[in-house]
């Protein structure tokens, strides 16, 4: 059985699914795929998310302000933590910093993204970390922060293997991996799949984006995390089953509260 640790399921293109959410469910079943993690990304879109799975067990879902929206949606402290502390939330974020697409809006990334793992720390709930173009910032705010108390993952991972073991050593995290490592031009990213312990490792679809192959060019879906998965097992010579039974195992040791 498979988990997508990071999809975005309130994002969705439904026309697609005969506009039924339930039809995505039974999709992600049929693919074996046991448990997935909806991510919030803005305030304001969070109680639509979470109305949208509230009826799902299989559904766990997170609360956070994505590092390249926080400068156009402005959120207030008091509602970020008021949603965070909702008993059904099992994560905060995604948050972060992204230099590559918002260099200009960095002083408010890095103060959004502080009063996250301040947050995470308290609550004790796992953060879910976007970076991009921000290795130095994102690490040593996360140590500053002493994130590895509550734990997390950097999500989507295409940085290098140094920040990946950086990430691990230093903070405990969890690395997840994306339907990008499949693409052709991402023999990096595989190499840092390669080197990483499969203990460290979680895997994920990032839907509606980022279709892996052979779905290139379709809206990504929770199903689609089972090729993830067989990517991963081609790239370090091990079953599928095995990356399967090792990652949810992965999953449910960083969100607890998942269970």
């Amino acid at each position: 059985m498979f988990v997508d640790s990071h999809c975005h399921l309130d994002k969705l293109d439904l026309t697609e699914f005969d506009g039924q959410f339930s039809q995505v469910l039974r999709n992600a079943e049929a693919a074996q795929v046991e448990r997935m993690l909806c991510i919030g990304v803005t305030l304001e879109d969070f109680p639509q998310m979470r109305e949208l799975t509230r009826n799902y067990p299989q559904i766990n879902i997170s609360c956070g302000a994505h590092p390249l929206y926080v400068a156009k949606n402005p959120y207030a402290s008091e509602q970020l933590r008021e949603y965070a502390s909702l008993p059904d939330v099992v994560a905060i974020g995604e948050t972060g910093l992204d230099y590559y697409y918002d260099k200009e809006s960095k002083a408010i990334q890095q103060r959004s993204f502080a009063e996250h793992i301040v947050l995470a720390v308290e609550l004790d709930k796992p953060l879910i970390i976007h970076t991009r173009d921000a290795r130095e910032d994102t690490l040593s705010m996360l140590r500053e922060g002493q994130a590895q108390k509550c734990g997390g993952v950097l999500h989507c991972f295409t940085e290098s293997l140094a920040m990946a073991e950086a990430a691990i050593a230093d903070l405990g995290f969890y690395i997840s991996i994306s339907g990008i490592a499949s693409f052709r031009n991402a023999d990096e990213l595989r190499s840092v799949i390669e080197a990483i312990p499969l203990t460290q490792l979680l895997i994920e679809t990032d839907s509606p984006w980022l279709a892996p192959v052979p779905h290139r060019g379709k809206q990504n879906q929770p199903a689609y995390v089972a090729d993830v998965a067989r990517c991963v097992a081609e790239v370090k010579g091990i079953s599928v089953e095995a990356v399967a039974e090792q990652t949810t195992a992965n999953f449910y040791q960083l969100f607890q509260r998942a269970r």
